[in-house]
């Protein structure tokens, strides 16, 4: 198995992991959330500014941490999308620098399959076929690996707002800071999440799609209504809506795939909620389930290096001339 160092400024986490044989040897992250904290969200200009700052100094940690050389570095990973085009060409024009000054391959990466390889990363045992539920600020997507960790089929995807978007947003109307899903649990842990009723969208569908948008302005609706609500009971009662969509349509994907592994990954899959929610439901219908620990749900750049590893197994390498793909998906 390769020596591989990968970069990830797909978003406002500046980050450079060094894998060998699978193995994290060093992986560190910088995020910018204080930064962005004052506008309610990431701002791109400012994110891509700060990557380009950080970026050479994070290099010089990964790489100290990890105790190589790297001239024997079997290649250079980066994230290519999707993301914030001017923050992923700060980390593909880094990357190809350091391809070009070591001549190594590249190796471009899909943001979103990196997600899923943070569950390989955490569990060793772990093969295809099985369901991911990939749940982010930007992407909520339920996918099928049948024979590949790099062939993902896709079952069904958000039609409007991610579930972490979703979360920031509402987190936005009750003003209790950013980013918007550990504001929402932090304030959740102790409140009724049975005091206010929101719809389950989508979950009567025979489809595997989701849609958020309308569970965000039935809050809105709620607070222009009630003028006082108790904002903790509200934040409880959102969360309860968006797990239970997410269940509901994840058990609904085990059932109808016939597959009795389910990977969950992705930002939102820190949520405790909906590791509660999940876990009860693996033991009651009997599936195997894996969620990596919360430091590898967010982004970060071991799981680039992971999936950067299985393409080069088989023979996956980028051309010096790939560019950034803000829209990349599957």
């Amino acid at each position: 198995m390769p020596l591989v160092l990968a970069i990830e400024t797909s978003c406002d986490e500046t980050s450079v992991a060094i894998l060998e044989n699978g193995t994290i040897l060093s992986n560190i992250v910088l995020s910018q959330v204080q930064i962005h904290q004052r506008f309610g969200g990431v701002v791109p200009e400012i994110a891509a500014r700060h990557h380009l700052k950080n970026l050479p100094i994070i290099y010089d940690q990964a790489v100290e941490e990890a105790r190589v050389n790297v001239n024997e570095l079997d290649a250079v990973a980066v994230t290519v999308g999707p993301g914030l085009i001017g923050a992923l060409l700060v980390g593909l024009s880094f990357a190809k620098g350091l391809a070009v000054s070591l001549s190594k391959p590249l190796v471009g990466v899909n943001h979103l399959l990196g997600h899923v390889h943070a569950a390989h990363l955490a569990f060793e045992q772990l093969k295809p076929p099985y369901v991911a539920l990939l749940v982010s600020g930007g992407h909520t997507e339920l996918l099928v690996f049948e024979k590949s960790s790099l062939e993902p089929k896709v079952l069904g995807k958000t039609l409007d707002d991610a579930a972490g978007e979703a979360f920031d947003k509402v987190a936005r109307l009750l003003k209790i800071g950013y980013p918007g899903g550990p504001a929402i649990e932090r304030i959740s842990k102790d409140a009724n999440p049975d005091r206010y009723r929101f719809p389950r969208a989508m979950t009567e569908a025979k489809n595997f799609d989701f849609s958020f948008s309308g569970l965000k302005t039935s809050v809105l609706y709620l607070m222009q209504k009630e003028r006082i609500v108790d904002i903790a009971d509200l934040a409880a009662s959102f969360q309860e809506a968006v797990v239970d969509i997410l269940v509901e349509k994840t058990i609904r994907a085990l059932q109808r795939t016939e597959i009795r592994k389910l990977v969950v990954t992705g930002g939102v899959a820190s949520n405790s909620r909906l590791r509660e929610k999940l876990t009860q439901k693996a033991q009651e219908i009997g599936f195997e389930l894996y969620i990596p620990p919360k430091n590898l749900c967010t982004d970060n750049a071991a799981m680039i290096a992971k999936a950067a590893t299985e393409m080069l197994n088989k023979g996956i390498f980028s051309s010096l001339s790939a560019n950034a793909d803000p829209a990349l998906s599957f």
